[in-house]
């Protein structure tokens, strides 16, 4: 009996290549997969947080102490959506987010001694069409939309 031996290392010569090949281009999907999904959470954060300094900033302003109540002004509704898209209760500066407005944020009193801020922001990833119109087709004919809606609510109680 004779023991099969290996074969040369000249016949294998290229199949790392063409493996390597193959797999580039589910690796790069996956590292480019890998990199959005770390976006989108580091834009919800900064949403998460922008909603928490708007809802502190109201929360402090809005209790109507003879009323016994909060009170929503038309003034504090504008400056608080400022504070959650600026960062200050003026109309200056950059967004917290790069296409946040001030349309984007609902504040409203929930019973008489809460207030609620709520921002809902649609994530666009830079993979695909870059605008958030764009989907990319799916398995089975229908289409899977790119964009991806990021809600950040925040209630506190009026101080």
């Amino acid at each position: 009996m004779r023991l099969h031996a290996f074969k040369r290392a000249q016949a294998q010569q290229g199949v790392a290549l063409v493996e390597f090949t193959l797999v580039l281009p589910v690796l790069l999907l996956l590292l480019l997969a890998f990199g959005e999904f770390g976006r989108m959470l580091y834009q919800y954060n900064v949403l998460l947080q922008a909603s928490r300094d708007a809802d502190r900033f109201v929360a402090s302003q809005a209790w109507n102490s003879t009323l016994g109540e909060v009170s929503l002004s038309s003034a504090l509704l504008t400056q608080t959506k400022n504070v959650a898209v600026y960062g200050v209760p003026a109309n200056t500066g950059s967004a917290v987010v790069s296409g946040l407005t001030t349309g984007m944020v609902q504040v409203a009193a929930v019973g008489t001694d809460h207030v609620r801020v709520t921002i809902t922001y649609t994530f666009c990833p830079v993979i695909g069409s870059g605008n958030c119109t764009g989907s990319i087709p799916g398995f089975f004919g229908s289409q899977i939309a790119l964009s991806i809606p990021l809600v950040a609510t925040t209630v506190m109680r009026a101080l």
